[in-house]
């Protein structure tokens, strides 16, 4: 078992309480993610690296529904990019009035080998993506379309996430 290997378990093993304790201990006070709720309780344990998102407030001009279609649209090229073993960090803003993704992009994630999600924002088909077994946290739930509030910039670049630097 490699020390990489070994970590994961370990951590996994820990409550978030504790680690959170423990990184406050080194002097990280600003490491925990609050406002978001797992879409399934049963389903919310996880370990990995950030892969992020940064969404910005969408334009008219911009968002259409053959946006989603563009494959050089960056949630598009974000989704396609997820790592085995990565968690998917969404920067939403905060803004909970669009789902940031949907079961459709969530089970992609689970295929591609992601391990969990998280999102300050909101996610469509949430008893959908509730019953896999791919923990996803988010702020909210919405039925409306990313597109209608959201606009993809940017991928695996620094990101806030429910005002955490991630």
């Amino acid at each position: 078992m490699d020390l990489e290997h070994a970590i994961r378990n370990h951590l996994l093993q820990a409550s978030t309480a504790t680690i959170a304790t423990q990184l406050f201990r080194l002097g990280l006070r600003h490491v925990f993610l609050n406002g978001l709720l797992p879409l399934n309780p049963a389903h919310c344990r996880f370990v990995g690296e950030a892969a992020t998102l940064r969404f910005i407030p969408m334009r008219e001009d911009l968002d259409t529904l053959e946006t989603i279609h563009d494959p050089d649209y960056p949630q598009r090229k974000a989704i396609e990019s997820a790592r085995p073993g990565t968690v998917f960090v969404i920067d939403s803003r905060g803004d909970t009035r669009a789902g940031t993704v949907g079961n459709i992009l969530v089970t992609r994630l689970r295929v591609r080998g992601a391990v969990g999600l998280v999102t300050d924002g909101a996610v469509r088909d949430a008893p959908e993506i509730a019953a896999q077994s791919f923990p996803v946290f988010a702020a909210a739930r919405s039925a409306a379309i990313s597109l209608s509030v959201h606009h993809a910039v940017d991928f695996d670049v620094p990101i806030a996430c429910a005002g955490v630097a991630v």
